[in-house]
């Protein structure tokens, strides 16, 4: 009440009711959003509180690592992330991850079968290529994220990379103190599979007219042991990595260990230079697409091993950084809880065989 005895607004019996209507609608409104994740920040609000849990539906290609104490904290120092392989703990995962080639072969099933809670997201992670991922048409509609090598994906797991050295390791006055020494073949190349209609096959015979190539593997009998692959393949100037098949962004080992970790300049046979510009640095390999024949690719190369300064700054990169290889599953499953909270969380791949085929050419050639 006011001094000369009028009443102020929010004493009045119908300030009151009103305020108390609104207060009344408002708590259920606000309840209805988080239950149903309709706010702003609702779906995001157990990183603060609590964990996040990732369930692995089944390892991929079966076997399984220890899951043991706190994975992510202790191996990778990744907080906040509870990584799980029991299928009991669906009904409160919140992501839940599944290998596609089981699923593709049919070892595995999606659980439809059970109730799914809404806050809970679908990945699908495949680090193979297009070719090789057959129907994906089932899968339309179904996942929420995508895990793969694909820098597009929503979460990108590559066969490996480049990381800064904590510190360099050795006084060289040049580039040539990085260089394996010894080197005798002009190139080598290892291939488990050989299928002669395949592009790198067919590369592969253009280019040895040219110049000679050690091969290694079922197709000519000389299978190295785990132990001697990088040890052979480091007394050859050059590497072909050449990948099985042509995707983008598809960019494996045989890149960042059999040519890099080795000690050989990779001639890259795969996604455009581009690709290989993203993630590799500039003057570290050799692409097939920059000369216009097998021809002129075998001339460069001969060339080169004899300029050793020019050759040499091949591996300038060797002064600053090291690889870094991805083949324990727990750090890329690991990795998810770094990235989940800046992903949007109503997403659903309706398409997902167009998002994979994005970028694919044949590969077997026409």
């Amino acid at each position: 009440m006011t001094n000369n005895g009028s009443v102020l607004p929010w004493g009045s019996p119908s300030f009151c009711f009103r305020l108390f209507f609104f207060v009344t609608c408002l708590v259920p409104l606000l309840y209805f959003l988080s239950m149903y994740e309709w706010g702003l920040y609702s779906d995001r609000l157990h990183i603060v509180t609590g964990n996040l849990t990732i369930l692995l539906w089944h390892w991929p290609f079966g076997p399984s690592y220890s899951l043991e104490g706190d994975v992510c904290w202790d191996r990778y120092r990744i907080p906040g992330c509870r990584l799980v392989d029991q299928r009991s703990l669906y009904p409160s995962a919140d992501l839940v991850v599944f290998h596609h080639r089981e699923l593709m072969t049919g070892q595995e099933r999606l659980p439809f079968h059970l109730p799914r809670a809404r806050h809970q997201t679908w990945v699908w992670l495949s680090l193979e290529s297009p070719d090789n991922n057959g129907d994906l048409k089932p899968f339309n509609n179904v996942f929420n994220w995508t895990m793969s090598y694909r820098r597009d994906a929503d979460f990108t797991i590559p066969y490996g990379k480049l990381v800064p050295k904590d510190r360099d390791t050795g006084n060289y006055s040049s580039t040539q103190g990085y260089i394996p020494k010894n080197k005798s073949p002009l190139a080598c190349w290892v291939v488990s599979h050989y299928n002669p209609q395949q592009k790198r096959s067919l590369v592969y015979n253009s280019l040895r007219k040219s110049i000679k190539v050690e091969v290694y593997g079922q197709l000519e009998g000389r299978v190295l042991a785990p132990t001697n692959l990088l040890p052979t393949i480091s007394r050859c100037y050059f590497y072909l990595a050449f990948e099985n098949s042509i995707s983008k962004d598809y960019i494996t080992e045989k890149l960042w260990r059999n040519a890099y970790q080795a000690g050989a300049v990779p001639v890259v046979l795969g996604p455009p230079p581009d690709d290989y510009m993203a993630v590799a640095p500039p003057n570290s390999f050799i692409h097939i697409e920059d000369f216009p024949s097998t021809t002129e690719l075998g001339n460069y190369l001969s060339q080169l091993i004899l300029d050793e300064e020019r050759y040499a700054g091949y591996f300038a990169w060797r002064r600053s950084h090291q690889v870094k290889l991805y083949t324990d599953w727990r750090e890329r499953l690991c990795s998810i809880c770094s990235q989940y909270h800046i992903l949007p969380a109503q997403k659903v791949y309706r398409d997902l065989e167009a998002w994979v085929r994005v970028y694919c050419c044949p590969l077997v050639a026409k």
